[in-house]
């Protein structure tokens, strides 16, 4: 068993980025959409740091204003007023990429560079189906979502609080969040995160699964750092971002900005705030604690005027995020970018064409981390079944698009078109299809590329039932990964013991 247990560990001395074993992690080999010149570059981090400079960004938490003081930044009402020089040099010290690690080796990703990583839906309070509509979720939802990121290979993490089980009193809600995560997969987990005493127990629980020296060299949680736009921390936030980043875990600072309500109706002037917030963020983790691994996080919607809601895959955004990566980019900092949002309440029409208009134009600009890559329905209110499982056939699509053209030898088919296939033939049935036809294409199954009388025949199923079979088929199969019996007991005695204090 002990053997066993380590074998599910990371090393205790921390990987090499250059070593890890990606089996499924895509990396970016596209060239990078950018809309922005160097000069235009130049002049949105000029005005995002004479916001740093003259408006400032409010620290409302008294621990956090004492590290800032520290470190000889001007503080006046609790509001932070950066140098430019000062910024320069603190993000410098945040690395530029770094290893993820899942309870398993072999699902280790690289955040980073050119590697890119795909997070479920993360936070909402609701969950929807076929079969019953929507609802709160539950503990058992939570489960199931945990296994379908485990079963599904085009997920490389298992996420956070996918789903807010209801049924668990908010209390201790948290530990069996965290619990649920830990052992029902093996991938590289979130946690959960929302304050510093629940990244505490969080922490407490990762020792008891990694041991303590693991959980030192290693990066094993990753939490979100919304900041309160426009230019607010509070210390909500703030607690438990120092709690990871004197852990050395990961700190993904990520702007919550509607534009028209918590940013400004232009592009530009969102941009520039969002990339101000960021900074702030992230050279405050490095003041917390230097070189803790940061990434730049860019979610951007705008608000429907006229209705006060939020919209999600409007074009406004998708200019906002280019410049965001570019920023991103500049910085040598890993990017976080827009998932497959929706604000459609159901699988339809609406929600198909927004999540792709949402996660599509991310794909174009070199990301390192995808949240909220598969799930999200209403704004981010519920999290769908069978929208899930739809997402990952489109994850399954931009794994081959990340793959780009390959130069092989063999990709040429000269062979093909000069000898085998003559003029007015086809190459259905030659020697190259033959050796190729599984693998040439990427299918998605859930989609449906048989003739109209076929597909009548068969039932006229369309997409969201063959996806509501699919998540089923997919918990039927799930097998839960090996768990030491003795480090199971151990994550339970802490849970009933907190469950008591609390």
């Amino acid at each position: 068993m002990a053997r066993k247990r380590m074998r599910n560990r990371p090393s205790p001395h921390g990987p090499n980025p250059d070593q890890v074993a990606k089996i499924t992690q895509p990396k970016w080999t596209l060239p990078p959409y950018e809309i922005a010149s160097t000069e235009q570059l130049q002049l949105l981090h000029d005005k995002s740091m004479q916001i740093l400079e003259e408006g400032g960004i409010a620290f409302y938490d008294e621990e956090s204003v004492q590290i800032l003081e520290q470190h000889h930044v001007k503080i006046v009402d609790q509001i932070a007023y950066f140098d430019r020089a000062q910024v320069m040099e603190y993000l410098a010290k945040a690395p530029s990429q770094f290893v993820w690690s899942g309870r398993n080796p072999e699902h280790n990703v690289v955040l980073g560079g050119d590697h890119v990583v795909f997070a479920p839906v993360v936070g909402p309070p609701f969950i929807r189906d076929l079969d019953r509509g929507r609802r709160d979720g539950t503990l058992q939802d939570l489960q199931n979502l945990i296994k379908l990121s485990q079963t599904i290979p085009y997920m490389h993490s298992l996420g956070a609080e996918n789903v807010v089980p209801s049924d668990v009193p908010i209390e201790y809600r948290h530990l069996e969040t965290m619990y649920a995560l830990l052992t029902y997969g093996d991938k590289p987990v979130m946690g959960v995160y929302h304050t510093g005493p629940i990244a505490a127990d969080t922490l407490a629980l990762a020792k008891i699964m990694y041991g303590e020296e693991t959980l030192r060299h290693n990066h094993v949680l990753h939490c979100v750092v919304n900041v309160s736009s426009p230019r607010r921390l509070d210390d909500r936030m703030l607690s438990m971002l120092i709690q990871f980043a004197r852990h050395n875990q990961i700190v993904d600072v990520t702007p919550f900005i509607l534009s028209g309500a918590m940013g400004p109706v232009s592009i530009l002037g969102t941009v520039a705030q969002l990339n101000a917030e960021a900074l702030a963020g992230i050279v405050f983790a490095q003041m917390a604690n230097p070189g803790t691994p940061c990434i730049y996080g860019s979610f951007q919607a705008v608000l429907d005027l006229q209705s006060g809601a939020p919209v999600f895959g409007a074009p406004e955004s998708q200019l906002a995020l280019y410049l965001s990566a570019q920023l991103a980019r500049m910085y040598n900092l890993p990017f976080r970018a827009a998932g497959a949002y929706a604000s459609s309440k159901i699988i339809d029409a609406q929600g198909a064409y927004e999540s792709v208009m949402a996660m599509f134009p991310s794909m174009l600009v070199r990301p390192n981390f995808i949240l909220h890559a598969a799930g999200w329905l209403e704004g981010g209110l519920t999290v769908g079944y069978e929208k899930f499982v739809l997402d990952c056939e489109l994850l399954g699509m931009y794994h081959r698009y990340l793959q780009n053209v390959s130069w092989e030898e063999d990709e040429w088919a000269l062979d093909m078109i000069i000898n085998e296939v003559p003029p007015g033939g086809h190459h259905l049935g030659s020697s190259h299809t033959m050796r190729h036809y599984r693998t040439a294409f990427y299918r998605a199954g859930l989609f449906d590329y048989d003739s109209a009388e076929a597909w009548e025949a068969s039932g006229s199923i369309d997409s969201i039932q063959r996806a509501n079979q699919k998540y089923k088929q997919l918990l039927r199969q799930y097998e839960k990964p090996d768990l030491d019996p003795g480090t199971d007991e151990a994550l339970r005695d802490f849970i009933e013991r907190r469950k008591q204090e609390l």
